[in-house]
């Protein structure tokens, strides 16, 4: 490599951000330091892309603990280290990324630990890599962070640039949101995705475990695949997509070295120095248990016990590549391996040839692909894996067409290469049949199957993974296409008269105007007895004179059951009235009710009411255990009520309730002012908001509301809109006053102005 060249600081088009730098340094006889390209599959993909952009940068460690060396430039990309020390390394690195994350987030295959000084580390360690991120990035640019290590930096980046396309992607897997709600600070992770643009995944199940546990942890409305995102403070209300994007390698440039004389003398020389044996299977993995190593190995060592396969003929090869080796179950795993790799060559090896030929090394990339073409079969045992390249490597490494790969239903490349033997590795007799299989097969079967891997593999390689995700950044995070930024409110401050004056008179000069408010808290005072809510019959009154204005619609939307609504504001039937939380509308138009109404989603089945019966009776248990509290049930949900409990309980009930939610992926579970509401269909205020507007094709919509449930409806603000809190607290709406009576003077002043329009 060059010797590194300064850089320009700032101004990057695209910057990409990882936990590593895409180079390595090695030391030279003379004591100089030189840097290596990395041989890793996102430096390979990434390296085409930014030769695609004016300016590249890439943010990452340098792999040596203590002071991060100046930037420099490398093939074509404006390095940044960023500096780690060495208790950075022990605690954000090996601890939290390495012995909290990864086997949580691998299906806890070992039990992670929790420390809370891990989690101060990785906090520091990401705001140290996005502060880098957001200095050297370019106006209006990309950032594109990546991997598990980082999963708070999307959203620290953007409390800094607000300008910025910020994309990230997740190498490994996502927990099913039981696994995931084990860790401590599980919602700040999902806020710190959340800051992103684009959320990226390896795998369908991972981009569904993560809208999940953002709907079921954070209670943020998803639909379909975007999380809408209340805006906080000065933050404006945004959207989020989570999709899909498998992974792949640069398989033109392997399948190339196939064709180059050494390596394929080097394919032959294996075979020789392993006696020439009939058949070679072939294991390739980082030492790490969740690649299944020792399922595998067991599962040969039984077939060679079994007399089922002769060591005389055939060969097993494990290349297990040191990872970790720092971390007590890393070091563990390999004394494991190493024995058992001991006990089958002791029992059945013959002289001069290993039963199972172990390499606890490194291979370069010409290497790999020689052994990749020696090797007659390749298994891929994965109990949890994100992707696992292995398998596309040795597929791009067959022209010939030769060759047989079994693959771990677990690992992500089981969804694409579909023609491949899947096996369940947990399953050791199934793992023992596989192996079988493959050896045995035909080598007219082969070909079919590896003709079909290879147009998988070589049609959709890593440049097209990563244009793909960053033309999806592009349409999903452009600057252009966001709303303008909104002014946000925090504290208990009232917003001057004269700025809701502005407000309301912009907001009648539209033709088609949509007025909605919640009910409690807005339009009637919070009271301890429900049934006993005394609206103000003047904000009523005006809201009846406001529907029947040319243009003008108006809307109820509340918590409350339906029934209870109406009986509460006998409103005539040009107002829609629509309970708990939007699973409940009330009378419209024939042509109306199926834009607001989606009945397939909110149609109580048998199965729902099942489930709704059985929240019920658990919260009926929670109330009877804090005197005070009591539940309410509505058609499709049941409310927890803490707001006569006494003393502590209330806020004791809550936790149970919530805790109660985590048993509950498929309920919608929605937080207020002491209430915890249990809905069986999945809906919002703000779902049923929008529905509205589109209805009514509204120019414009005002919103009342002074509840944490009425921000997913704040949240949803377009150009033109005003969003009005009533009471403290922070918002994501335009605009606050104080109480019901400044409700009531805003009513007004929407009725006159309407009137003078007119």
């Amino acid at each position: 490599m060059p010797t590194p060249a300064p850089v320009t600081p700032t101004g990057h088009e695209l910057v990409v951000v990882a936990n590593r730098l895409p180079v390595d340094s090695r030391t030279l006889p003379d004591g100089a330091t030189e840097w290596v390209t990395s041989p890793g599959g996102l430096v390979t993909a990434m390296e085409s892309v930014m030769r695609t952009v004016d300016s590249g940068a890439w943010v990452g460690w340098a792999g040596s603990p203590g002071e991060a060396p100046e930037p420099f430039e490398a093939d074509g990309m404006s390095l940044f280290p960023v500096a780690l020390s060495a208790e950075d390394v022990e605690k954000y690195y090996e601890g939290f990324s390495n012995a909290t994350l990864w086997p949580l987030y691998h299906d806890v295959i070992v039990d992670p630990e929790f420390h809370r000084g891990w989690w101060d580390s990785y906090v520091a360690a990401n705001r140290r890599f996005a502060r880098t991120a957001a200095e050297v990035a370019g106006a209006h640019g990309t950032v594109w962070v990546h991997d598990y290590q980082l999963q708070l930096a999307p959203r620290l980046i953007r409390e800094q640039r607000d300008d910025l396309r910020i994309g990230f992607f997740n190498h490994i897997p996502f927990p099913s949101v039981e696994l995931f709600s084990q860790l401590p600070k599980r919602t700040q992770i999902l806020r710190g995705l959340l800051g992103a643009d684009l959320v990226g995944f390896q795998r369908e199940s991972d981009t569904q475990n993560f809208l999940t546990s953002v709907r079921k942890l954070l209670g943020h409305h998803v639909d379909g695949q975007t999380v809408h995102v209340p805006g906080i403070g000065s933050a404006p209300g945004r959207q989020v997509q989570a999709r899909t994007f498998p992974i792949s390698i640069d398989s033109a440039a392997v399948s190339e070295l196939t064709q180059q004389e050494e390596i394929i003398e080097r394919a032959a020389q294996l075979r020789r120095d392993l006696g020439e044996p009939r058949r070679i299977v072939l294991g390739v993995d980082r030492l790490d248990y969740t690649k299944g190593i020792r399922h595998r190995l067991k599962a040969w060592g039984e077939l060679l016990d079994e007399g089922i396969i002769d060591p005389q003929d055939t060969v097993m090869i494990q290349v297990a590549t040191p990872s970790r080796e720092r971390v007590d179950a890393y070091r563990q795993l390999r004394d494991e391996v190493e024995l058992t790799v001991g006990r089958i060559n002791g029992d059945h090896a013959p002289i001069g040839r290993p039963a199972v030929s172990y390499q606890h090394r490194s291979f370069d990339r010409r290497d790999m692909t020689a052994l990749y073409m020696a090797a007659d079969v390749v298994l891929v045992t994965a109990l949890r894996d994100g992707m696992n390249l292995v398998a596309k490597e040795y597929v791009a490494s067959r022209p010939d067409l030769r060759g047989v790969l079994v693959l771990s239903e677990f690992a992500g490349a089981a969804d694409e290469l579909r023609a491949a033997i899947t096996v369940n590795p947990h399953d050791i007799d199934a793992l023992k049949g596989a192996i079988l299989r493959a050896l045995e097969m035909a080598p007219e079967d082969q070909e079919e199957a590896m003709t079909s891997l290879r147009h998988q593999v070589m049609e959709h390689d890593v440049q097209a993974w990563a244009h793909s995700f960053l033309e999806q950044l592009e349409q999903t995070g452009s600057p252009e296409t966001r709303q303008p930024p909104r002014i946000r409110l925090s504290g208990d401050a009232v917003s001057e008269p004269a700025a809701v004056d502005a407000a309301l008179q912009a907001l009648v000069e539209r033709p088609r105007l949509l007025i909605a408010s919640d009910f409690d808290g807005v339009l009637a005072p919070i009271v301890a007895d429900r049934d006993a809510v005394e609206p103000d019959q003047r904000s009523l009154a005006v809201l009846r004179e406001l529907a029947t204005l040319p243009g003008v619609s108006v809307a109820l939307v509340s918590g409350r059951a339906l029934a209870d609504l109406d009986q509460h504001t006998s409103m005539p039937s040009s107002v829609v009235l629509v309970g708990s939380h939007g699973a409940e509308v009330g009378a419209l138009p024939a042509e109306m009710h199926a834009e607001v109404l989606d009945s397939a989603a909110l149609t109580m089945t048998p199965e729902r009411r099942e489930l709704l019966d059985s929240i019920t009776l658990a919260l009926q248990r929670i109330a009877l255990a804090h005197p005070g509290a009591e539940v309410e049930t509505k058609p499709a949900a049941a409310v927890l009520h803490t707001r006569n409990a006494r003393g502590r309980g209330g806020a004791n009930a809550t936790e149970e309730a919530l805790e109660l939610a985590m048993t509950l992926p498929d309920v919608t579970v929605t937080p207020g002012k002491e209430v915890v509401e249990f809905s069986v269909v999945h809906t919002s205020k703000g779902a049923a908001m929008e529905a509205l507007s589109r209805a009514y094709a509204a120019d414009a919509w005002i919103y009342l509301g002074d509840d944490v449930t009425d921000e997913t409806v704040f949240g949803r603000l377009g150009e033109g809109d005003v969003g009005i809190k009533v009471g403290g607290g922070d918002t994501a709406a335009s605009l606050r006053i104080a109480g019901t009576d400044e409700v009531r003077g805003v009513l007004e002043a929407l009725l006159a102005a309407r009137r003078d329009r007119a």
